[in-house]
């Protein structure tokens, strides 16, 4: 089964707080998953600049998923929207009530999401697991920290980055400022009216450097 994350960020690279549904979840409405803090207060940047083209992509991109991959408090936030009902017959609300849930965790112990399956202990064992499953493709929404994790695991087959003409200024990042290094191949590119960029990669080996002169 193929594991693609899919990410809004903007041009410098946040992914915090690109919606206000973020709040009401028990810490700071779009604080950082490590330490909960806050500081952060450019909530919504990504709503205003969200045009027809890109709901239709956003769509049609979660009906064709066959699984979804969470990490804990991505998964609390769907289930408190979309997993009581919020926009009854939305297809994307369709999608994520009517296929496998998983949820990388060590903490979660009753989740109440029909459909839900917690991977605790081996995570990685366990996500291996279902990407040996020979077809599908099981999706990871939001959940930075756990993407973070995936790419340093070298778990993660494609990337999808819906990139926001703006420039946030603050806020979590979806790349750190170190980390593994990873080698994409462009397999679609596409961009909307309002200025989205969408970009699907398929995740290769590390990338080549250029070679020293003498």
């Amino acid at each position: 089964m193929k594991l693609t994350t899919v990410t809004n960020v903007s041009v410098d690279g946040v992914t915090q707080g690109h919606r206000r549904i973020d709040a009401g979840t028990g810490r700071e409405a779009g604080a950082p998953d490590e330490d909960g803090t806050g500081g952060f207060d450019r909530f919504g940047w990504a709503p205003p600049l969200l045009d027809d083209e890109a709901s239709t992509f956003i769509s049609q991109t979660f009906q064709r998923a066959d699984a979804f991959l969470f990490g804990r408090r991505t998964y609390e936030i769907f289930a408190g929207s979309w997993g009581v009902g919020m926009d009854q017959g939305n297809p994307v609300g369709e999608a994520l009530n009517t296929r496998p849930k998983y949820v990388a965790s060590t903490t979660l112990t009753d989740p109440q999401w029909t459909g839900t399956t917690v991977l605790s202990g081996d995570i990685a064992d366990a996500i291996g697991r279902l990407r040996a499953e020979p077809s599908g493709e099981m999706q990871v929404w939001g959940s930075g920290t756990l993407i973070r994790w995936l790419l340093n695991h070298r778990l993660v087959d494609e990337i999808v980055l819906l990139t926001y003409p703006v420039i946030v200024g603050q806020g979590t990042r979806l790349f750190p400022a170190t980390g593994s290094d990873m080698g994409l191949e462009l397999v679609d590119l596409r961009s909307t009216p309002k200025g989205l960029t969408i970009q699907t990669y398929r995740t290769t080996d590390r990338p080549q450097y250029e070679t020293a002169t003498t």
